[in-house]
Order: C-alpha cells, then sequence, then structure tokens
C-alpha cells in the first residue's frame, strides 16, 4: 500500500514537472516579450470590459424601455430584452465549441477575435443612430453586438495559454480581469458624468449623451485592442486549410463531448463552474433590482456599480497573485466563502452604508471568482485544444443563469422579498462541494495518457 502511494506521489510529481518544461518551467522570469504579449492580451478586457459596463449592464437596458420602446408597456419592452439577451447567448452557447475546435487546427483564434470584435464594435456604433420608437432595429443591432462580444471572448480567454507559462497563469488571468473592471469603470463614469451635466460635453440632453456613450464604446473597444493583434502570438496551426480545419473541427467537438464525460476531473469542475458562476451572475444581474425594492434610489445603486468596478480593479489583480500563493482552487473557495457572506448580510440589509459595504465585499471577490475559475480550467485541458476546450466552459458560462435568477425570484414569492438573497447560497455550497472533488494532478495525468497513446 505504502508503495502504491509513494508510485502515486513520484507519478504526480513527474506528471508535474513534464507540464511545466513544456509550458516554460518554473523558475523561469518572464522575459520582455512576454510581458509585453501579457499586458497585449489583458488591455484587450480593458477595451471590451467598456461594452459590458457601459451598454450591457448600464445604458441599454434604461435607454430600451424609455427612447426605443416609448408608449410600449413597461413589461411587453422587459420581455423584449429578454429574449434579445437570451437569442444573443443560445447563437454562441451552441457555437462556441465548433468555433473554438476550428481555431484550434486552423491557428486562427486571433482573426476569429478580430472578426467578432468588429461585428461588435460596428453594432455597438450603430446603435447610436437608431431613432426613437425602433426597438426592433435597436433589439437586433444589440444581438449582433452581444454576438460579437461574446463570441470573441471565447478566443480571448483560449489565448491565456499562449501568453503565460503554466505557474502564472492565475496571475494574468487575473490581470486581464483587474484591467477590465479598471477600464469598463473609467469609461462608465465617463458616461454617467456625461448623462448628468450634457451640456458641459457639449450635448443636447441625456438621450443625445446615451448616444454618444454607444460611439465612445465602440471606439474604446477598437483602439485598446490594437495591441493583442500586434503582440499575443497565435498558436501554430494544425492544419493548413481552412476547409479541412472546418471539417476537423466538427469532427473533434463530437469526439471531446465524448472525452469530457471520460475526463472526469474536467466534467466535475464545469458541473461545479456551472452552479457557482450561475451564483456570481445571479448576484450580478438581480443587485439592482434587489436595492430598488429595498428603495434605495438611482443614484445610489449607479455609485455602488461604480464602486464595484473600481474595487474590482486592484482585487482581481491581487486574488492572481493569492492563487500563485495558495493555489487557484483554494482562492476560489475563498471568494465562495465572502459571497455567502454577502448573501446572508443582504438579508438584513437597511442602510444605505450596508449596500456600500457589500459592493466593496462584491468587487473583491466577484472578479477573482472569474480569474481563479479560467486559469484554473486552464491547467486542466490539453492546452493544444484549448479554443475547443474554452468554446465549452463558454457553453456553460452562457447557460449559467439558467438557475439562479429564477430560485431567486422563487425564494421571494415564497418567503419575503428579502430572503430571495439565501437562494444563491444554494448555488456557491453545492458548487463548492464539486470543486472540492476535483483533482489536478489527475486532470494532468489523463492529459499525459491520452499524449502517450497517440502515435
Amino acid at each position: 500500500m505504502v508503495s502504491r502511494r509513494l508510485s502515486h506521489t513520484l507519478r504526480a510529481m513527474l506528471l508535474r514537472t513534464i507540464a511545466d518544461s513544456v509550458r516554460g518551467g518554473t523558475d523561469m522570469k518572464p522575459n520582455n516579450q512576454e510581458r509585453r504579449a501579457t499586458w497585449s492580451w489583458a488591455f484587450y478586457d480593458w477595451a471590451n470590459s467598456a461594452y459590458a459596463t457601459v451598454v450591457i449592464a448600464g445604458f441599454f437596458p434604461v435607454f430600451f424601455q424609455s427612447f426605443w420602446s416609448t408608449g410600449v408597456d413597461p413589461a411587453v419592452a422587459t420581455s423584449r430584452l429578454g429574449f434579445a439577451n437570451g437569442l444573443s447567448g443560445a447563437i454562441i452557447a451552441l457555437s462556441a465549441p465548433f468555433l473554438g475546435a476550428i481555431a484550434d487546427y486552423a491557428g486562427a483564434k486571433r482573426r476569429l477575435l478580430g472578426l467578432f470584435m468588429l461585428l461588435g464594435v460596428l453594432c455597438t456604433a450603430a446603435l447610436s443612430f437608431v431613432e426613437a420608437g425602433a426597438w426592433f432595429e435597436a433589439a437586433a443591432l444589440f444581438v449582433l453586438a452581444n454576438v460579437g462580444f461574446m463570441g470573441a471572448n471565447v478566443f480571448y480567454d483560449a489565448l491565456l495559454v499562449a501568453v503565460s507559462r503554466r505557474e502564472r497563469l492565475d496571475f494574468v488571468s487575473g490581470l486581464g480581469y483587474g484591467m477590465g473592471y479598471l477600464g469598463g469603470g473609467l469609461l462608465f463614469a465617463g458616461a454617467v458624468a456625461a448623462t448628468l451635466k450634457p451640456e458641459l460635453f457639449g450635448l443636447a440632453d441625456q438621450a443625445q449623451a446615451v448616444q454618444a456613450s454607444f460611439v465612445a464604446t465602440a471606439i474604446w473597444w477598437l483602439i485598446f485592442a490594437l495591441p493583442l493583434f500586434l503582440w499575443v502570438p497565435e498558436p501554430a496551426p494544425r492544419l493548413t486549410s481552412y476547409r479541412a480545419a472546418v471539417a476537423a473541427g466538427m469532427k473533434q467537438v463530437a469526439m471531446t463531448l465524448r472525452r469530457i464525460t471520460k475526463m472526469r476531473q474536467v466534467g466535475l469542475f464545469l458541473l461545479a463552474y456551472w452552479l457557482y458562476i450561475d451564483g456570481v451572475h445571479t448576484v450580478i444581474t438581480m443587485a439592482v433590482g434587489y436595492g430598488a425594492a429595498l428603495g434605495f434610489g438611482t443614484e445610489q445603486l449607479i455609485s455602488a456599480l461604480l464602486l464595484v468596478q473600481f474595487v474590482g480593479f486592484p482585487a482581481a489583480i491581487l486574488f492572481g497573485k493569492l492563487g500563485e500563493r495558495i493555489g487557484a482552487k483554494r482562492g476560489i473557495f475563498l471568494g465562495l466563502a465572502v459571497y455567502v457572506g454577502v448573501s446572508v448580510w443582504g438579508v438584513f440589509l437597511s442602510e444605505p452604508w450596508e449596500f456600500f459595504g457589500i459592493a466593496v465585499l462584491v468587487g473583491m471577490v466577484q472578479g477573482g471568482v472569474q480569474a481563479l475559475s479560467r486559469s484554473y480550467y486552464a491547467r486542466l485541458i490539453p492546452e493544444a485544444e484549448s479554443g475547443e476546450f474554452f468554446g465549452f466552459y463558454n457553453l456553460l458560462g452562457k447557460f449559467a443563469t439558467l438557475i439562479g435568477p429564477p430560485l431567486f425570484g422563487l425564494f421571494g414569492l415564497w418567503f419575503g422579498q428579502r430572503y430571495s438573497m439565501l437562494a444563491v447560497i444554494i448555488l456557491f455550497v453545492a458548487g463548492g462541494l464539486l470543486l472540492a472533488r476535483v483533482r489536478e494532478e489527475k486532470a494532468i495525468g489523463a492529459q499525459f495518457q491520452a499524449l502517450s497513446d497517440q502515435p
């Protein structure tokens, strides 16, 4: 028995050593080229988070109801907005694994990222020219912009393994999320200032300020994305023909789906991630509505949203460093524990300072949990097939609001509005329990075995 355990330990150490050597070693400091690639990759998060903050979370939902859906019952406008969000999410969720697999074979992660990004940029800018009452045109452009935003993220996430060695995955992933919080927060703060005082910016009214914010977001997204295309390396293609890459990618998805069912550690992580990230997304999507239901004003809600952004910037980076010190899995557990505490505190929430306190705590762990989840997953999957595997990762991310928001609403109906916050605890605890069963060494061993089985 002892010899068997010793053999297992030595094998795990060997597999770690092999994995580290493949990715560049453990004791090598990043050179200038690596640093430039890392920062260029992270700046794409700075670029595209402006869209997530200004458009998705900020102005589009409000403007859709007040400007493009004038004279329409609010419930109808809300349902139209929900359908637009659902349609864009479904398009990416169903196509992401196929796109990722094709990108792996063709060596086309940057090119496909660029195509989806341009779709998002152009449609975001076009929103500024949609006239009042034209809800269908606005919804259609929003769907296309969302597809561009989410589709580009599939390839952006997959490029993480191209800019970072194994031992730096946590820090680099955290750096990306941190830059995203700062970049998105800065542009959102400027956009909010323009809507509050449009005359100071040479704008006629609030409507024109919101329209200008769409153009500013598109320009911001495009300009700050350029470093990625200049200095982030593209992994070598496995096939030179795009037609062959498409055919191979389509076949590979079915094979990988079967592999995931056999790759126990990857499957366990994806299930755990789906549950706890559903809790994270539920807090993101329901917090403002929950605060409004408790009587907090619009200015307080916007201030809290900005607070999350600016706290999230250093916190996500620090979480990346924390992941290097204590391990990504332990870092995720810490974040989930804070979320459980926040959920309990939310039940007793009554004063504005408490709402801002919760915003600070959420900002401290929100980006950290997302960043460490991405870096931990990158360790569990085959590097050469990162696009395809991150396609499945993003698929679950898009379906990560299936349980949380409805459960949130049901708890509110059953037990009262305040107790709806307790619903997300179920997701955090269930996800954490499954995550505890994931073993990184076994995942590396499965990769090594699969590699050794190939001719």
